[in-house]
């Protein structure tokens, strides 16, 4: 099974939503938050070579020098799903010999960025996070709405809670 960055990333955020996402259930083409942020990603770093693809699976926002990741993230709201779908990136370059000084998550909107290192015991986490996508993907039926105060700007709110 190929894990996305998107994947890993929806992992973190709503179990449901990777479900729905792996199962073709796309509702964020509808949303002005994720239009919002399709924008601040065409827009920042416009000299930059974007939207690097590798092994038609995972497409990093793109990567300066060969040495470090980016991605470019609208806000830090759900901050701990892109540090680990930078991490993932981070790793699956690894696994295909291209090695990385480190990733960044630039926030152009805020005007922030964070550095981000693969580290000691990431690559354990990072494949047990990976065998529970595979698991959560494999079920009949979707998980049930995860009822966080997140779900009120989601794209699958009305799909979950109406």
């Amino acid at each position: 099974m190929r894990i996305t960055g998107t994947m890993f990333y929806y992992y973190f955020v709503c179990k449901r939503k990777l479900w729905s996402f792996y199962y073709n259930i796309t509702l964020e083409n509808e949303s002005d938050r994720v239009l919002l942020g399709k924008l601040i990603d065409e827009t920042a770093y416009g000299r930059e070579h974007k939207h690097i693809m590798v092994d038609e699976t995972v497409n990093v926002d793109f990567i300066k020098d060969w040495k470090v990741l980016h991605e470019i993230k609208k806000s830090k709201s759900i901050e701990e799903a892109s540090i680990w779908q930078v991490k993932y990136y981070l790793y699956f370059l690894k696994q295909r010999g291209i090695q990385m000084e480190k990733g960044i998550l630039d926030y152009p909107k805020i005007k922030k960025r964070e550095e981000i290192f693969l580290l000691e015991g990431d690559a354990k986490k990072i494949e047990d996070i990976m065998s529970n996508i595979e698991s959560i993907l494999s079920q009949e039926k979707m998980p049930p709405p995860i009822d966080s105060k997140i779900c009120k700007n989601c794209a699958y709110y009305e799909y979950c809670y109406v």
